[in-house]
């Protein structure tokens, strides 16, 4: 099961549709076309700041709390979102080239899913949380000390991202930076973040 699927089994994207006002189908076409560039920003970020950085990053942003209250029956906090794309993309400018990328190639509109990017981010970063959180049963604090184990925060991205786009099988979760860098590599061609950057990069120029 791809990203996608265990996100909408969690009711995320009927809850983004609802936020959006559109079909359910539609938000998860768009939610398919923008989680490689997310989960893009979340290997940038493990690499640079290693498996506990990015623990750390998910508890400051909000940690399990941002899945909730995306999945609540109140309006997604949707600054809570730009915040972490603010974290993993940088620049305001990556976010606008993601979506266009996504428009390119679903057909939606550009500025409807610029909209579904911080609400599918904030997701993604609460869904790793929980999912970090459980690991262990010792909260963030101790999923992160059991890092090098299968039950670590090394072993969760790994199941949780590694069959992420196109429903392929996880790799099997090592332990350690490069295990994690690995697991983040969705398609094995490398980062799809790093194109958009570059692209980002000449349409601000």
């Amino acid at each position: 099961m791809n990203l996608t699927d265990i996100l909408a089994q969690a009711g995320g994207i009927e809850s983004m549709a609802k936020d959006l006002g559109i079909p359910p189908a539609m938000a998860k076409q768009g939610a398919e076309a923008l989680l490689p560039a997310i989960l893009g920003g979340f290997k940038k970020q493990a690499q640079s700041g290693g498996i506990e950085g990015l623990g750390g990053l998910l508890g400051q942003l909000g940690g399990g709390g941002l899945l909730d209250a995306v999945l609540g029956s109140q309006p997604t906090p949707v600054s809570q979102g730009n915040d972490v794309l603010g974290q993993i993309f940088g620049t305001k400018d990556v976010s606008r080239t993601v979506a266009v990328q996504a428009a390119a190639q679903t057909g939606l509109d550009a500025g409807l899913l610029k909209k579904m990017l911080p609400i599918l981010a904030m997701m993604v970063a609460g869904y790793m949380a929980k999912q970090g959180g459980q690991s262990q049963g010792g909260g963030l604090g101790g999923m992160l000390g059991g890092a090098g184990g299968s039950g670590g925060l090394g072993g969760m991205l790994g199941n949780i991202l590694g069959g992420a786009v196109g429903g392929g099988a996880a790799p099997s979760a090592a332990g350690g930076l490069g295990g994690l860098a690995g697991m983040l590599d969705l398609n094995g061609d490398g980062n799809p973040l790093d194109d958009i950057l570059g692209m980002a990069g000449k349409l601000g120029r």
